[in-house]
Formats: C-alpha cells, sequence, structure tokens
C-alpha cells in the first residue's frame, strides 16, 4: 500500500511538473514586427534581439539550413517560430525573461528549481533546469553551452566592469590550448590564451555569450551571467575536420584586427603539410618559406631574416636559447616535430620583452603531454627514426612527455658523387624531456630539457662532433584576475670539437664552447578590457670558452694553444603599454634597457690611437681580475606600433624597433656551420645596434577565409662585423685585429596571399629585399670597396614562395612547394697577374658577382588509415620527392688552381629528385 501511494505521489509531481512546463511554454510573449527576407537564421536572431528584449541560445550547427522569409506585424514569437520549424524537427521554449532556447530533437523543459535565484557565493554556477546531460559527446557540448555561469557574488550589486579569467585545455589530454580566441561580439571584446593555455578578459558586468575558438579545436561557446571577478575553465574537444578549416575560425581576423605586424605563428599541424627533404617534417624549412626570410643556400638551416646575418635571430626553445639549430651538415633543424607545439616568428614590431638580437625572434614551444592517458607516436623514414611517449604521472595534474631521434644516413652519403661526401659518415641524436605540473588554479610549473648531438666525418679525415643542451624551468603564477606573472630560469650550452689522427705527427682536437645562464620575470596587467600593461626584469650570464688547440697522440708535434675565456652580465629591464584610443585605433609603445658588463679575467691589450689595430701597434696590456669589468654598454632599446582599421577586414599598421646585440658570431663561411666561434663585445669590439621602420597593409576577403599582408620596411645597423681582406679566425689572439666595424641598410617589401579554407589552401609569397653593407674607417685601416656599399653575403633581391596544399579526403592529401630566389652574392677572380715570380689573382670588389639563381619544386602525398575512434594505433604514410626536376642548384662556387691553371668549380648538394617515403604512427 505504501508503495501505491508513493506511486499516486510521484504521478501527481509529474503531471504538476508538466503542466507547469506546458504553462510556461505557451505563454505570450512580446510580439514581434519585421519584414525578414530570406536571411540565414543567425542573422534573423540578430534582428529580431535587436528590436526586442529576447535573448536566443542555441548551437549555429543545428540551424545552419534554416532560411527565413517572413513578414510580420505585432504577431507574438512562439508564432513565428512554430511556423518557421514545422516539420524540421527543431524545438523552441522560451522562459519567463524572454530567453529562447533552440534544440534539434528534444524538448528543452523551463521548470526552475525554487531556490535558483537564491543568493550564490562567489564563482558558483548554475544550470538550466531540465537541460539533459549523457555520455554522449555531442550531448555533453551541448549542455554546457546552454548551461548558464554565474561568475562572482550576485550580494554585491555591482555595476561597471568585472574580469573573468581562467584555463582552456584540451578534453582528451588535458594539455593547454595556446593562442585560443575569447571574446564576445558585441561590444566585439577578446583575448587570446598563451602558451599556458591562460586568458583573461574585462567585460561589463551581466549577461554574455562568451565564444571559443582553437586551433583544431570544435568552436564552442559559454553563457556566462557575470557578477564580478571569477574564474571559468573551459575544456575543448578536438575538431577531426578537414585541417585547415579550423584554423579561420581561430584566428579569424587577428592579422587584422590585432597590434602585431612581421608576426608569423605556425600550429605543428599547418607545419606537417609543407613537403622537405628527407620526408620528415622540419620547422626550420617551413619557416624559410615565409617571406622576409631567407637561407644562405641549400642545406642551410641558418636563417637571414630581413638582410640581417644568422647570428642576428634570437631561436628559444621552452625559453632557453638555442645556437645551433640544425643537424646533419643543416638538412635537418634540431626540433623533433613530435614534440613541437607550435612556432612563432617576430621579424617586425618585436615585442618589449624580447632582446639581445637585430632580426628576428624564432620562440619554439613544446607540448606539455597529455594529462588523462598515456600515449605515443613516431615515424621511421629512410634516414631517421623518432618516438615520443606521454602520460599523467597525476591525472589532470602532472603530466611528462619525452621524444627522441636518431639517423642512420651513411648509405645516403655514398650515393653523393662528390667524394667529400661519398667517404664521410654522419650521425645525430636529440633528446627531449618536459614535466608539467599543476600545483593549484593559482600556480604551475614546467621542467624542461633538452640534449643533441652530432658526429660526422668529411672525406674520412677529420673527425666533427658538436652538442646542444638546454634546460628550463618556468613558474606561473596567478596573483588575481588581473595580474599573473611568470618567472623562468634557464641555462644552454653549445659545443664543438674536430679531431684529427689520420696523421699521427699533426694530430689534433680543436674545441669550443658557449654557456648561457638566464632568469626572467614577465609580469602582463588587465586593468580594463583595452589596456593592457606588460612589464619584467631579465638577465643573462655568458661564459665561453674560444678555443683550445692541442696534440692529439703522444706523436703529434702540435704545441697546445688555447684563448682566454670570456664573461659577462646582460641584464635589462621592460615595459609596454597597449591602448585601444578607439575602435579603429589602437597603440603600443615600449621600451627595454639594457645593460651589458664584460668581465674579466681578462689581458685587454691597448693599440696606438687612430692607428690600424695591428700587433705592432700595441702600447700597452691590462689584466682585469675575475669579475671585474673592462667594458660597460648601455642604452635604451624603444619599441612602437600603430594600427587603424579602414573597414571591418582592412586595416594599415606602422610599427618601429630598436634593438641591441651584444654578442657576435664570427664565420669564414656563408652559412651556419659547427665551426662558427662566437665573440662577446669587449673593449674593441662594439655591440651592434640597429633600427627598423615598417608599414603594412592588410586585408582579408571572403568571410576572413583569404588573408593578404602587404608590408615595407627599412633597417639600418652599426658595428656588426665584417673581415679584412685576408682575415685569419683560427685561433686569433687578437680577432680585433682582422675584423671591421661595419654599417649596413636594408630594406623591401613583402607579399603574402593565404588561402586557410576548404580543400586547396596554402600561401604565396613574394620578398623584394636589399641588403647592403659599407666598411669606412682609413684611420683605423678598414677599408672595403673603396668605402662604399656592397651587398652582403645573403643579399639575394627576388624570392618567390608557393605551398599549397589539396584536402581529396580526410585521408588522402598532397602537398608542394615551389621556391625561387636570386643567387647569393660571390667575389670572383677576374685576372692573372706575376709577382716576383708568381702567379696571383686579381679579385673583383667584395661580392660584385652571383652565383646562379635558385629553383627547387617538392611534391609530397599523404595517406592516413582510416579515422575509427577505437584503434590500438593510427598510422599514416608520406611520400615525398625534394626537388623534382633535378636542379643542381649551387651551394658554393669555389677555385682551384690545377696544373697553373685557375679552375672554377661549382658544388651542388642535390643534383637530382630525392624521393623518401615515411611511415609515422600514433596510439
Amino acid at each position: 500500500m505504501a508503495s501505491l501511494y508513493r506511486g499516486i505521489l510521484l504521478l501527481l509531481l509529474a503531471s504538476f511538473c508538466c503542466l507547469h512546463s506546458l504553462s510556461a511554454q505557451h505563454t505570450k510573449g512580446a510580439p514581434v514586427t519585421g519584414n525578414f527576407n530570406n536571411l540565414a537564421f543567425e542573422e534573423f536572431v540578430r534582428e529580431v534581439e535587436a528590436r526586442s528584449g529576447y535573448k536566443f541560445y542555441f548551437d549555429p550547427a543545428a540551424v545552419d539550413s534554416v532560411r527565413v522569409t517572413v513578414q510580420v506585424t505585432n504577431k507574438p514569437l512562439e508564432d513565428v517560430l512554430a511556423a518557421l520549424f514545422r516539420n524540421t524537427g527543431i524545438r523552441f521554449a522560451i522562459d519567463a525573461q524572454q530567453r529562447v532556447f533552440i534544440t534539434k530533437g528534444k524538448q528543452l523543459q523551463l521548470a526552475l528549481p525554487e531556490n535558483f535565484f537564491e543568493p550564490t557565493p562567489a564563482g558558483a554556477e548554475a544550470m538550466v533546469a531540465g537541460a539533459e546531460q549523457s555520455d554522449d559527446q555531442g550531448s555533453k557540448r551541448a549542455a554546457s553551452e546552454i548551461k548558464l555561469y554565474e561568475i562572482g557574488d550576485r550580494r554585491n550589486n555591482p555595476s561597471g566592469k568585472a574580469t573573468i579569467s581562467g584555463y582552456l585545455r584540451a578534453a582528451g589530454t588535458g594539455e593547454p590550448i595556446f593562442g585560443a580566441s575569447v571574446y564576445i561580439e558585441s561590444p566585439l571584446i577578446g583575448t587570446t590564451t598563451d602558451q599556458s593555455g591562460y586568458y583573461t578578459l574585462s567585460l561589463p558586468v551581466g549577461h554574455h555569450q562568451l565564444r571559443i575558438r582553437g586551433i583544431g579545436m570544435q568552436t564552442t561557446k559559454r553563457q556566462v551571467m557575470l557578477y564580478g571577478n571569477g574564474r571559468l575553465d573551459i575544456e575543448l574537444q578536438e575538431d577531426a575536420r578537414v585541417l585547415k578549416e579550423v584554423i579561420v575560425e581561430a584566428d579569424k581576423d587577428k592579422n587584422v584586427s590585432s597590434l602585431l605586424m612581421g608576426v608569423e605563428k605556425l600550429d605543428i599541424r599547418s607545419i606537417k603539410q609543407v613537403p622537405t627533404a628527407f620526408g620528415e617534417t622540419d620547422i626550420l624549412r617551413v619557416i624559410l618559406t615565409l617571406p622576409g626570410v631567407k637561407s644562405a643556400g641549400e642545406g642551410s638551416t641558418g636563417m637571414n631574416v630581413r638582410g640581417g646575418s644568422a647570428d642576428q635571430n634570437l631561436i628559444l626553445f621552452n625559453n632557453a636559447p638555442i645556437y645551433n639549430p640544425s643537424h646533419l651538415f643543416g638538412f635537418f633543424s634540431a626540433f623533433n616535430p613530435d614534440v613541437v607545439e607550435s612556432a612563432e616568428l617576430f621579424r617586425s614590431a618585436i615585442p618589449a620583452k624580447y632582446g639581445g638580437r637585430l632580426s628576428s625572434v624564432l620562440e619554439i614551444t613544446s607540448r606539455e603531454g597529455n594529462k588523462q592517458k598515456f600515449a605515443g607516436s613516431g615515424g621511421i623514414g629512410l634516414l631517421t627514426s623518432r618516438l615520443t611517449l606521454e602520460g599523467p604521472l597525476v591525472k589532470d595534474k602532472t603530466s611528462l612527455i619525452v621524444g627522441g631521434r636518431s639517423t642512420y644516413s651513411d648509405w645516403l652519403l655514398k650515393k653523393i658523387p662528390d667524394p667529400t661526401f661519398s667517404k664521410s659518415t654522419a650521425s645525430f641524436y636529440d633528446v627531449n624531456a618536459l614535466l608539467s605540473h599543476k600545483i593549484n588554479d593559482n600556480n604551475s610549473l614546467i621542467l624542461s630539457g633538452y640534449l643533441s648531438k652530432d658526429k660526422f666525418r668529411l672525406g674520412a679525415d677529420s673527425l666533427y662532433t658538436f652538442s646542444n643542451q638546454n634546460a628550463s624551468i618556468s613558474w606561473k603564477h596567478t596573483f588575481d584576475e588581473k595580474l599573473f606573472g611568470k618567472f623562468t630560469g634557464a641555462y644552454s650550452h653549445y659545443g664543438y670539437g674536430v679531431e684529427s689522427d689520420k696523421n699521427p705527427v699533426t694530430a689534433f682536437a680543436l674545441d669550443f664552447g658557449i654557456n648561457q645562464a638566464n632568469f626572467q620575470a614577465d609580469f602582463n596587467y588587465y586593468p580594463t578590457a583595452k589596456h593592457t600593461v606588460n612589464f619584467g626584469v631579465s638577465t643573462n650570464h655568458y661564459s665561453i670558452s674560444p678555443g683550445s688547440f692541442q696534440p692529439n697522440s703522444s706523436e703529434s708535434i702540435v704545441t697546445l694553444d688555447r684563448l682566454q675565456s670570456e664573461q659577462a652580465l646582460e641584464t635589462a629591464v621592460y615595459a609596454s603599454e597597449q591602448f585601444e584610443i578607439t575602435p579603429r585605433l589602437s597603440v603600443e609603445a615600449g621600451l627595454r634597457y639594457s645593460l651589458f658588463n664584460a668581465l674579466g679575467p681578462r689581458e685587454v691589450l691597448t693599440y696606438a690611437e687612430n692607428m690600424p689595430r695591428t700587433e705592432n701597434t700595441v702600447e700597452d696590456t691590462t689584466f682585469y681580475k675575475s669579475g671585474s669589468p673592462f667594458a660597460n654598454y648601455h642604452g635604451p632599446e624603444y619599441r612602437f606600433s600603430a594600427r587603424y582599421g579602414l573597414g571591418d577586414h582592412s586595416s594599415v599598421k606602422i610599427g618601429f624597433n630598436r634593438l641591441r646585440q651584444y654578442i657576435h658570431m664570427l664565420s669564414n663561411t656563408v652559412s651556419m656551420s659547427p665551426t662558427d666561434l662566437w665573440k662577446l663585445s669587449d673593449s674593441k669590439i662594439r655591440p651592434q645596434v640597429g633600427n627598423q621602420v615598417a608599414l603594412g597593409y592588410y586585408q582579408n576577403f571572403k568571410a576572413n577565409t583569404v588573408e593578404l599582408s602587404v608590408e615595407g620596411y627599412y633597417r639600418t645597423m652599426r658595428d656588426f662585423l665584417d673581415y679584412k681582406s685576408g682575415a685569419s679566425l683560427f685561433m686569433n689572439h687578437h680577432i680585433e685585429t682582422d675584423v671591421a666595424n661595419a654599417e649596413g641598410k636594408a630594406y623591401g617589401m613583402e607579399i603574402m596571399l593565404k588561402k586557410l579554407s576548404g580543400r586547396l589552401n596554402g600561401w604565396i609569397s613574394y620578398t623584394y629585399s636589399r641588403s647592403l653593407i659599407k666598411v669606412n674607417n682609413p684611420e683605423r685601416g678598414e677599408v672595403i670597396n673603396n668605402g662604399n656599399y656592397y651587398p652582403s653575403n645573403f643579399d639575394k633581391p627576388h624570392d618567390l614562395t608557393l605551398i599549397s596544399n589539396y584536402k581529396f579526403s580526410k585521408r588522402y592529401s598532397t602537398s608542394f612547394n615551389f621556391t625561387y630566389s636570386t643567387g647569393r652574392p660571390i667575389t670572383l677572380p677576374i685576372a692573372k697577374y706575376t709577382f716576383g715570380d708568381t702567379q696571383r689573382l686579381l679579385y673583383s670588389d667584395r661580392n660584385a658577382y652571383r652565383v646562379p639563381n635558385y629553383f627547387r619544386f617538392d611534391v609530397a602525398m599523404n595517406l592516413e588509415g582510416n579515422h575509427k575512434a577505437k584503434k590500438l594505433a593510427h598510422s599514416s604514410w608520406t611520400l615525398a620527392v625534394y626537388n623534382v626536376t633535378g636542379r643542381n642548384n649551387p651551394f658554393s662556387v669555389y677555385f682551384k688552381s690545377e696544373e697553373g691553371k685557375v679552375k672554377g668549380y661549382k658544388l651542388s648538394i642535390f643534383g637530382s629528385p630525392i624521393p623518401t617515403i615515411t611511415y609515422n604512427f600514433r596510439f
């Protein structure tokens, strides 16, 4: 009997709730008037919301096929929607607050709990009653999107603005989502997440629909009732659609609306689509396809950005600098693609937090690893193999990712016709590890480590080895919703060695090493939605062992020789402020002030004043003890940029940078090599100083799916190093006698057109640029080319690149890239003459000639396995052909005296097509 009573009671209660719900749904609300002609449903909603007090909540995908053509006068909205959705399976419900909920397939009930409008504690959240939740991913997403999140405490009766902040993470892995957009549309206020997935947004109090778009993630939204400051963490689902279609959603009109110019951000998904030599994804090769970025030649990963030398680029890997970013003669970059999350290149309007280099900053960031389950990925190619493992140590809190690569390349070297390579051996390996730990909601910690080593022997003669080692630790702390900081300590080491034991009598060993330890504290403050302040401090300690030359066998007659070590301290403070003056006009101004101290122990030579620096003009020697400064430099580094919007889809920007560089690279080759020397500024070698002004026009077409950018720039540089004729760099104890302080100028224009959606996508870029040098200091005997400007080693006026991807289906795609550039400058012998019974060569002015122009075409086919969710492993194949046309692009042109005649030779690295096949897998 008791069970019968309980059943009757439940039946009555259910009937009451049903009647209450039906009553709520059929209560006639405010009437609607208007003439709506062939509008998309979202356009119809915007017009209704503008003319009435209604607020709509719906999933755009559920109504994307609905078109509205209706003319109504004072007609209830319920009647309009009922007619509109008849026989569509789409349902609607309207509550007493004139909130309209659109669902597909299920009717939403609007009976609310009695305590729904009771005060809630700060940061608590309320859910629209009746929203169903299920284990189905789509249903969970829909429930999250119609759920109402209350942020802050309503009892405070707030007014004005409040700040909402939190983290965006991937639902399947728990990894932070970097560069995602979080914004509201009316008025347009937004921000992007940092490398930890953190965002902060200042909004007017009240109701908002927060939209979230992330690269490779499903676009979503959150209904927020903002009463005061609070936190909202959001998980995003991975998007399985065609790759490039979601990139537009993430960046939207960022190239037009942001203050940044000369900036390119590439995620690993887009990087992996570009075909490269030997079939392995190469981050630096893709960077070289961007406008304004060039290389010295085939097989080189040294970058020349806007007329600057390779040493004028700051390359950061997880906040630690990398001095040699290449493997295997420059054929591979030093970065494992399975570990990398993204790469961001700044070549103009460089933020004030970065310093120490004149041309560019390339920041490469690793993934944090899967925080929810163990996973792995890897690849097997013709030359290299790689394996990456990741997973949680403590679920949703601590994750570890470890990756490694190695090579087996000797078989290919033996196929190269040139005996220098065919009789050579080469190998490399690198290892990455990153530990991420979430201490609590306000504190997180990341530890990163990287180790690489290369070993090769050219022509069965000298053995070359070089290695990179770096480690970093970053602590991120959220002080409150408007202020957070990041504290980073890093250590980097680069060193190389050359050994020869072919002849025991002349056997030698040469080595070089540079160590850098740095600490940086960065703070971001968001006082209002239109106002951002960044500030911080950094310090770097350099320690260089410039070289030692010693015997390598007991029979060797080589005499021990060691150059003086070098030490220095570089410190900087910076601050920048970004402010939106009007919706169309935004400005950012920053100041970085750097201080450099060259430290002992050191013997410093004094030369005769206003005389050429030679061994014969040395007047005195002064010794400075350890830690004692003997040369000091300091000065301001200015940053300024402004943006003016010409409309919703176009803008113009202007930027100015002044930068200082206190370290120099000495090299007698045109590209980065393992025997390059790094030299600190001292009392004889001044720091480099560069100024750059840039002007750009940006235009988006076809709903932000096509982007056009045109940038022009002009740069001046002074006190960078060039070499006197006949200069010797090997074990030089007074290098200042063989180098000259040069000045230079560079100017150019860069055009880039990108299409980032649809089956066919990619970009085309064209760069016209000049890079010129002048050395004219006759008092010091430093005059080159009669004191006139001459082209730098990397002056290549014309550069054209085309990258294209075509997606046949979700499993099959093809990619190709085409590149053409002017040949680099070279100095050639132009005549012979006899002096003292010896035949000699007369050379042209420096860099008066050029090697032949460069041209290359590559193609690749990507074949993916099926996309079943429940598989032991997912795999893909990449078939690529590098240099399809087999063009003999010159790496270098050199001359040899043979049988009394001078003969010229052209060396090409890849003189024929290079086919490759790579098997990739993940589990």
